[in-house]
C-alpha cells in the first residue's frame, strides 16, 4: 500500500440525483456517457487534481456501483475516497458528504458529478482561491441577450454585464460552511446552490473563470453533447454516434460448492455445485463479463465482485438485469450473446432451450446462444474438475 500524506482538502463529489429529466431510467451519475459513467468522468476529473479526501455521495441502494468507480478512478489514491449515502434533497446530500470529512480538512470543495467533463485544472483553480472566510465558485460570462418577461409579454432588457453562470466545484472554508448548513438545515431552507447557502450566512463569496466543459448533464440533448466531445467533436461539427461494438466473456468455476449446481440459468439438483461468490453460475458471469467488455464498463469483478456483498448467492436473473440496465444507460441495446462451456457434465442438450429462453428473457429478450462441448480427457474440464466458459456479445447503439 502506497501511504500518502493527510490532505487539507476535500471534495464532496454530489452524484444522488435521480435523473428524471435525463430520461435514463435510473440514477444520473450512473449514465454512461462513452464508455464510463458520468459518475467515473467526474471522478478521473477529481483525482487528476491535487490530492485531496474525496467522498461521493451515491443514491441509496446504489453506494457498491458508485464505490467501484471510486476505486477505479482513484488507482492508487484508493484510500483517499469513500462513498456515503445522499439525502432526498441536495442539501441533506451535501450534509452528508460534510459530516464524512477527515479532521485535518480545512477546505472543502462541493461538486456535481453532472458536470462530468470539468478539467482538473478548474478543481484546482477554485481550491487554491479559497481562504479562511471567503467562498469561490467558478463562473462563465452570461452571452446570450437576456430579456425579463411575464407569460408572453417581453417587459424589458436584462444587463448582462451584471450576470454570470455559476459552475462547480465551489469552495469553501470548512468551518464557516458547516456552520452554515447547519443554520440552513434547522431553518429548513433550501438554497439553489452551496453559494448562496454561503452568503446567507453573511460570508464573501468570489469567483473564478469557468470552463466550457463543466456544463451541467441534465437533459438528453447535454448526454449527446458530452458524447461529442469525448470523441473529439469540434463546435459545429456533426454528432458522433456510438458504433457497435463486441465484447469477450470468459469464467472457470471449479466443483466444490454447496447446495445444487446453477449453470446457464437453471438449477441442476443431481449434479454437484460449482463453487464461487454467488452461485458459480459461469455461463451467466462469462455473459456479464462479454456484455460489460462490449460497453467499456469493466469486468464482473468490479461490479459485482466480494466488495458487492448483497449479490453473495445471487442467480444469474440477479446479475444479467443488473448488467442489461448498466449496458442500457451506456446507451446500448444488446444485439445477441454466444457462449459455450467445456465440462463433461451435466449433459446440456435436454435442457438447451430451457436455459436459453431463461437467460433471453433476464436480458430483456435479447438473442441467447448456448453451446456445451467437452475436451476428450483434457484439462480440468476433461477430469472433471471444473468448468470453463467463453461468451461473445454484441451491442448496438440504441440511436
Amino acid at each position: 500500500m502506497t501511504l500518502l500524506p493527510v490532505p487539507d482538502t476535500a471534495v464532496i463529489v454530489v452524484a444522488a440525483g435521480s435523473g428524471t429529466r435525463l430520461r435514463a431510467g435510473g440514477p444520473k451519475a450512473l449514465v454512461g456517457i462513452d464508455g464510463r459513467s458520468i459518475l467515473r468522468h467526474a471522478l478521473d476529473g477529481v483525482f487528476a487534481a491535487r490530492p485531496m479526501q474525496v467522498v461521493v455521495v451515491a443514491p441509496a441502494g446504489f453506494e457498491g456501483d458508485a464505490e467501484s468507480e471510486l476505486r477505479a478512478a482513484a488507482g492508487e489514491r484508493a484510500d483517499l475516497g469513500r462513498v456515503v449515502t445522499g439525502g432526498e434533497t441536495r442539501q441533506l446530500s451535501v450534509a452528508a458528504g460534510l459530516a464524512a470529512l477527515w479532521g485535518d480538512v480545512t477546505r472543502v470543495l462541493v461538486h456535481d458529478a453532472a458536470r462530468a467533463l470539468t478539467p482538473a485544472a478548474q478543481i484546482d483553480a477554485v481550491a487554491d482561491a479559497v481562504t479562511d472566510d471567503a467562498g469561490v465558485i467558478p463562473v462563465l460570462p452570461v452571452v446570450d441577450t437576456l430579456k425579463r418577461v411575464d407569460a408572453a409579454q417581453v417587459l424589458s432588457a436584462v444587463d448582462r454585464a451584471e450576470l454570470a453562470a455559476a459552475q462547480t466545484p465551489q469552495g469553501f472554508p470548512r468551518l464557516p460552511l458547516e456552520a452554515a448548513y447547519a443554520t440552513a438545515l434547522a431553518a429548513a431552507v433550501e438554497y439553489t446552490d452551496d453559494a448562496a447557502l454561503y452568503a446567507a450566512a453573511g460570508h464573501p463569496v468570489r469567483h473564478v473563470a469557468g470552463s466550457e466543459r463543466a456544463f451541467k448533464i441534465t437533459t438528453p440533448a447535454d448526454l449527446e453533447r458530452a458524447r461529442h466531445l469525448l470523441a473529439g467533436g469540434g463546435p459545429g461539427a456533426a454528432s458522433i454516434p456510438l458504433v457497435p461494438s463486441i465484447g469477450i466473456g470468459t469464467d472457470v468455476h471449479a466443483f466444490g460448492g454447496e447446495g445444487s449446481l446453477w449453470l446457464a440459468g437453471l438449477e441442476w439438483p443431481d449434479e454437484p455445485a460449482l463453487s464461487g461468490h454467488s452461485d458459480g453460475d459461469a455461463v451467466a458471469h462469462a455473459i456479464v463479463d462479454a456484455l460489460l467488455s462490449a460497453a467499456g464498463l469493466g469486468d464482473i469483478g468490479q461490479h459485482f465482485g466480494t466488495a458487492h456483498p448483497e449479490y453473495a448467492g445471487a442467480h444469474a436473473d440477479v446479475f444479467l438485469a443488473r448488467t442489461l440496465e448498466l449496458v442500457t444507460a451506456a446507451g446500448f441495446r444488446i444485439g445477441n450473446v454466444s457462449v459455450q462451456f467445456q465440462g463433461n457434465r451435466p449433459r446440456f442438450s435436454a435442457r438447451r432451450a430451457e436455459a436459453e429462453r431463461v437467460l433471453s428473457s433476464a436480458l430483456g429478450g435479447a438473442r441467447v446462444i448456448v453451446a456445451a462441448t467437452t475436451t476428450d480427457g483434457l484439462g480440468f474440464p476433461g477430469r472433471g474438475e471444473g468448468i470453463a466458459v467463453m461468451a461473445v456479445a454484441l451491442l448496438i447503439p440504441a440511436s
